[in-house]
């Protein structure tokens, strides 16, 4: 897992979107980003939203923090787009601040191991390790081309900082 700092501008995107908690992902009769993110590629609904900046780049959202990573939070799936207009009803607008991230880049591996372990090692690090407090304003993951071959996913994932 290689990381660095970076500033991200404001995000603004469109998608659907789920209340959990970590608790309940851990347990596949009670988790609800799986079915959400079902939901989301078999109904196809990236190509009902508009204005799609990079169509196919697939933003993963966690927002709305109750508290910390042990609390409720919402999950976000969708993409970027390069304004706003008439988004459907069944979808949601998400804006996330500019903010200073630590940005972890994983894989290639399989998919949903890449993810889930580099999740783990990120609930692991101290704030030092992160190069701050976590922030829980938002953390997204990112799946872009690289993540078309579902044996060998690299993906970025993002996490909110408070700078040092």
């Amino acid at each position: 897992m290689r990381k660095i700092i970076i500033q991200q501008p404001e995000l603004i995107l469109v998608g659907i979107t789920v209340r959990t908690n970590n608790s309940n992902e851990a347990n596949p009769s009670t988790a609800m980003i799986s079915p959400t993110v079902q939901k989301y590629f078999h109904g196809a609904l990236a190509n009902t939203i508009q204005n799609r900046k990079t169509p196919g780049n697939t933003y993963c959202v966690y927002t709305d923090y109750e508290s910390d990573a042990s609390g409720e939070y919402t999950y976000f799936i969708g993409e970027e787009i390069t304004h706003i207009t008439n988004v459907p009803d069944d979808l949601t607008q998400l804006i996330i601040p500019p903010q200073t991230y630590a940005k972890f880049t994983n894989g290639p591996a399989p998919m949903p191991e890449v993810c889930i372990s580099a999740w783990h090692d990120i609930w692991n690090m101290t704030p030092s390790d992160l190069g701050g407090q976590r922030a829980y304003i938002a953390d997204f993951e990112l799946y872009d081309q690289r993540a078309q071959d579902h044996q060998r996913v690299e993906l970025d994932i993002y996490i909110g900082i408070q700078p040092e």
